[in-house]
Formats: C-alpha cells, structure tokens, sequence
C-alpha cells in the first residue's frame, strides 16, 4: 500500500513520517525530494535561478517507476542527491519493498501521474510563517544556504508554487492534518484510517 504525505515546504510531512515509520514496524520511506534532476551539466549561477518549487525539476519518470515497482514489492535503488549543488554526485540508497510504503512529496498530490498511483492520500499544512521559520532553520542548518537566498527564494518561487499548485492539491487529500499536531497521535490517526480501506 502505497500512503502520500503531500502540503506545503517545511509544513511538517517529513515529522509525520518518521512518525508513521515508527508506529509500524512493515514500513518503508519514499521521498520525492530524492528525485531533483542532476543539474551539474549547468553554472552554479544558472542552478541558483532554477524553480525548484516546479514540477519540472524533479525527475518524475524515474520517481513513478520506483513507485510502481515498490508497489510490485520490489525494492529500488533512490539516486543520491545533494541539495547544496543541486546535483547528483553519484552512489544510491536502498528503498526496501514493504508493505507501507510511505510517500513524501510537496508535489505529490499536484502531479497526476504521483497522485493516481497511491492508496491514501494525507495533506499536511501549516501557517505561511511557521513554514518559513523552519525553512530558514532546515536549509541553514542542513543545505548549507545563508538565511538571506533562502528568504528570498520562499517569496519569489516556494510560495507562489505554494499558493498556483500545492494548496489547490489539497483538494484530492483523503485526510487532512493541520500543525500543530502530535506526530504519534496523527500517525495513529493515519494507521486507523488505512485499516479499513
């Protein structure tokens, strides 16, 4: 059974999860955001002005198959990718094929081809300011980005993807979680949920 966490950047899908992965010992974590495209072919520069918040910039194809084969029960081999270069330096990672797989995509619900191929669906939201105060702290902490171009680029391309394609996805949700929440109690709320399907 295939289980999409989608919503907004920083909304908090990620901590939903990790929630779900602890609650059920049969389960597995396919992330969207493992699937940039590799941009090493272009400048630093031109990387810098790319929309990452655009369907476009991810591989789809490769990330579908994956979850048609985790789907299968098969497992895949994910692409390494580093978020400071935007690139793939090369090397995977194991997705072991389990019974849940879990899904974490901010576009999941927004690409059709993502959205048709899963069995429950959940969009997670949060306040615009919740989610740029954790943003500042992920891609300062974690992307090795100064707090000035992550600003700058949740208001010229997070935000309005956020605004033309995330929040309008909500609307194929078949649960919706709101922050903030309690992890353990909304993994439990999700594990009841997919029981009776």
């Amino acid at each position: 059974m295939l289980i999409g966490l989608s919503g907004g950047a920083c909304a908090g899908k990620t901590t939903l999860a990790k929630a779900l992965l602890d609650a059920h010992t049969s389960a597995t974590l396919l992330c969207f955001d493992d699937y940039y495209r590799d941009l090493s072919h272009i400048t630093p520069e031109e990387r810098a002005a790319i929309n990452y918040d655009h369907p476009d910039a991810l591989d789809t194809e490769l990330f579908v198959s994956h979850m048609d084969d985790l789907a299968l029960g098969k497992s895949v081999d994910v692409p390494e990718y580093d978020m400071a270069t935007h690139t793939r330096p090369g090397g995977s990672h194991r997705v072991e094929a389990a019974p849940l797989v879990v899904v974490d995509g901010m576009l999941l619900l927004a690409v059709m081809e993502c959205r048709e191929r899963l069995d429950f669906k959940i969009f997670v939201d949060a306040p615009r300011d919740m989610r740029l105060e954790r943003r500042l702290k992920r891609d300062v902490a974690e992307r090795g980005r100064d707090a000035e171009s992550v600003e700058k680029q949740f208001n010229t391309s997070v935000e309005p993807m956020h605004t033309s394609l995330v929040m309008p996805s909500s609307q194929y949700a078949d649960l919706r979680i709101d922050n903030p929440f309690d992890p353990r109690s909304a993994a439990q709320i999700v594990l009841e949920e997919i029981n009776k399907i």
